[in-house]
């Protein structure tokens, strides 16, 4: 026994200073120019600053009520809660791997009866026999493949904490742009029946106009065409208003029918940012994005599987040992003739003479080389969607504030045009021009708001921020 024991403790040392990693080691792709990760349409963008990205950007809005949606979203969202179980079966995935770096081991015990005939006493013997066992197995790590096998199990678990997060940035934008929704489709609702009213009057006037002798049966058809075409857009934008709650109901983890009760139905003012947005610069950006950090993850997760494959093709080394006890009375098995042990290493190797692990091998490098190209694809999907996303707000910003100055001269433009035509300066076809005017300008103010809260949200879920603070 003490002579086994020598040997496998002057061999151990041996077999763990020979020990190596196969396969490439990791090292994350180079980083772009810095030339490259400019956000240029944030140089000359007035509606933008470089200030840092909050990591609550929807505060930025001022709406207590937003507030409350994202958090809620964020806490119940379904999306969320099946992100975070696959992140959960990852970290599971990783102590699995973990667990063996260690030795393996059982206890046994076995009792059994035996019959034989012995042809030279001819007569049959029967005995009982008693044994318990302790078995341990340790695979040493020689050619890496279960480091390689933990460092994939690792980056593995960084991937599904990057998609957790990247689940957070849709969540949390999503449900901004559900509520912004809702709110410019209840704010246009509310126009559209501005509009009929102003028509309603105008539609009054004139059929007193022609009751009077002074008007004619075209003007008032064309006043009733525009009461009319004011009249089909409510249905339209009420529609539109409710299916966005129903969506904004679904992101915030609630059953659609309780929306229609809530605050968020009641809104009828678009909720915008009226300081410059602050987005950073690209290399901010870049950190922050959780897609890249998940494509990083996931190239290095990969590049590790090529060890392990890599090391299939060498053969294992593993020391076992074990130490029983048997006897054939239960009373004996303490006893000094009733102990046994085995000890010592053993080699398995499968020799790939097929060219099935050869194989294997050369598919890990395929499947990383298609990482390395979804991450570079990440990256360069990342500053696109950041200079879409910011040149959508700017143009957005500079029609809102067109339109806005047009919806003033308009507004004066009817208002004189009414008291125009009372004095008999101007025509009927003049002032329902001035008033069609005026109602056409005041709609496209509205979808101008709409647009621009939308794409304000889309220039910071572009930016990949909201993740930083949620709850674990």
């Amino acid at each position: 026994m003490n002579r086994g024991i020598k040997r496998l403790a002057a061999l151990l040392p041996a077999l763990l200073l020979s020990a190596c990693a196969v396969g490439p080691d990791y090292k994350r792709p180079a980083a772009l120019p810095p030339e490259q990760v400019r956000l240029t349409e944030a140089l000359e963008n007035g509606a933008v600053t470089p200030s840092p990205l909050p990591a609550q950007w929807w505060q930025l809005f001022k709406d207590p009520e937003l507030d409350r949606l994202v958090t809620q979203a964020l806490t119940k969202n379904s999306d969320l809660r099946v992100a975070a179980a696959n992140l959960q079966r990852a970290r599971a995935v990783l102590s699995e791997a973990g667990a063996a770096r260690l030795p393996t081991s059982g206890a046994t015990a076995q009792f059994t009866n035996s019959q034989q005939v012995v042809p030279a006493l001819s007569r049959t013997v029967s005995f009982d026999f008693f044994s318990v066992g302790y078995d341990a197995s340790y695979e040493v790590d020689l050619f890496g493949g279960v480091s390689r096998s933990l460092e994939a199990a690792r980056a593995d678990a960084a991937s599904a904490q990057a998609a957790v997060d990247a689940a957070r940035v849709a969540v949390a934008a999503e449900t901004a742009r559900a509520y912004a929704s809702a709110c410019g489709f209840g704010q246009q609702a509310d126009v559209a029946r501005e509009t009929e009213d102003l028509q309603a009057r105008t539609l009054d006037l004139t059929r007193r106009r022609l009751a009077a002798g002074r008007g004619t049966q075209s003007e008032v058809d064309q006043a009733t065409v525009l009461i009319e075409q004011a009249r089909a857009q409510v249905p339209l934008f009420e529609a539109q208003r409710r299916s966005a709650l129903y969506a904004l109901a679904v992101l915030i983890g609630d059953a659609p029918a309780a929306i229609l009760d809530s605050a968020a139905a009641k809104c009828r003012a678009v909720p915008m940012a009226t300081e410059p947005l602050p987005v950073g610069d690209g290399e901010a950006l870049l950190a922050r994005r959780p897609d890249v950090r998940q494509a990083e993850r996931a190239l290095a997760a990969d590049t590790a599987r090529i060890g392990v494959a890599t090391a299939e093709l060498y053969p294992k080394i593993s020391l076992l040992g074990s130490a029983s006890l048997g006897a054939t009375q239960f009373s004996n098995l303490g006893s000094a003739n009733s102990f046994g042990y085995s000890v010592g290493p053993q080699i398995k190797w499968n020799f790939p003479f097929n060219g099935a692990a050869r194989a294997r091998v050369r598919e890990s490098k395929a499947v990383a080389e298609g990482s390395l190209a979804k991450f570079d694809a990440a990256i360069l999907n990342a500053l696109k969607e950041a200079e879409q996303s910011l040149a959508r707000a700017g143009g957005a910003a500079t029609r809102e504030d067109a339109l806005r100055r047009a919806m003033t001269a308009s507004t004066d433009a009817a208002r004189l045009s009414r008291i125009r035509f009372d004095y008999g300066a101007d025509s009927f076809l003049q002032l329902l021009d001035a008033e069609r005017q005026r109602a056409q300008t005041r709609a496209a103010l509205a979808q101008a708001e709409a647009d621009r809260a939308d794409a304000q949200i889309s220039v910071f879920k572009a930016l990949g921020g909201g993740w930083e603070t949620a709850k674990p």
